[in-house]
């Protein structure tokens, strides 16, 4: 995906954070300064008190998305605009963020980088699942990850499991992970399971405290698809931490990497590595 001739960015901040509002001016000054119109989301425009257009207004006058929160404003930002396919720019207000990197005071150097195609938009792997009832189908998309887990904190769900049509596992536990790459490093990893570098074409099914100490993670190749349903009563179905969708037992979840990526917006000195290093504290 290439990203020229830049005339409207659209721009999210994180909900329920109106000191935002001095660093969306700030944004807003910087692209407006160099001929690029702002554009703000109603809900974000209302929190600060200014004028802002409807979400799927906002994406379809944009040329990209800028994120100003952390990463579960630009995990939302993604997932909602998927169907528009637009690049997302994320500055952290506060913490480096593992998808966040940009600080305000980058912005204005970033930007003139930008103008002059001094960028890159990775490439990053989205989920789809299908979840097929008896009354129809729903069809949602995840950026970091789709965990299917116990409704109940009191009892333990059992989670058929199906590779590509062939049974593959029943989990016993609290759940399972199906995590993209880029979700890896999020409750993936907190379930132990392993880090995948963000650009792969792969996915990971990690088991929640499994009964059996046998279950251990498992990576797939990105083409395969998986099914799972429980015979239990019922089931949640939680995406990205944001949506929850409960099922029973006589409904299957289809899931499978999307046909088309999430794009992020980075300075070319980007590097994973290093930011793995800080986050997670390696080699200290």
């Amino acid at each position: 995906m290439k990203l020229t001739n830049i005339k409207r960015v659209g721009v999210l901040l994180r909900p329920s954070t109106p000191e935002l509002r001095e660093m969306f001016f700030e944004t807003k000054r910087i692209f407006e300064s160099r001929g690029i119109e702002v554009i703000i989301d109603n809900i974000s425009g209302g929190m600060i008190g200014t004028m802002g257009q409807p979400f799927e207004m906002m994406c379809q006058n944009s040329d990209f998305l800028v994120t100003i929160g952390g990463d579960g404003t630009l995990i939302s930002a993604v997932r909602r605009s998927y169907h528009f396919q637009l690049p997302v720019l994320g500055i952290h207000a506060g913490k480096l963020g593992f998808l966040a990197d940009l600080d305000i005071s980058e912005l204005e150097t970033f930007v003139d980088q930008m103008l002059v195609g001094e960028f890159r938009i990775d490439q990053r792997a989205m989920l789809q699942a299908t979840i097929a009832t008896p009354n129809g189908d729903t069809i949602i998309y995840a950026f970091n990850d789709i965990v299917l887990t116990r409704p109940s904190i009191a009892k333990m769900i059992r989670l058929e499991t199906f590779v590509d049509g062939k049974s593959f596992n029943t989990y016993y536990g609290d759940g399972v992970v199906v995590s993209t790459p880029t979700g890896s490093t999020a409750y993936n990893l907190s379930a132990g399971g392993p880090v995948m570098f963000p650009l792969a074409q792969i996915f990971a099914l990690t088991p929640i405290c499994p009964h059996s100490l046998t279950q251990r993670p498992v990576v797939l190749p990105g083409h395969f698809k998986i099914e799972m349903k429980t015979p239990d009563p019922s089931a949640l179905v939680i995406v990205d931490g944001q949506d929850l969708v409960e099922i029973n037992d006589s409904d299957t979840v289809h899931i499978k990497l999307a046909r088309s990526a999430a794009h992020l917006i980075y300075r070319n000195e980007f590097n994973y590595f290093d930011v793995l290093k800080e986050k997670l504290g390696w080699g200290n």
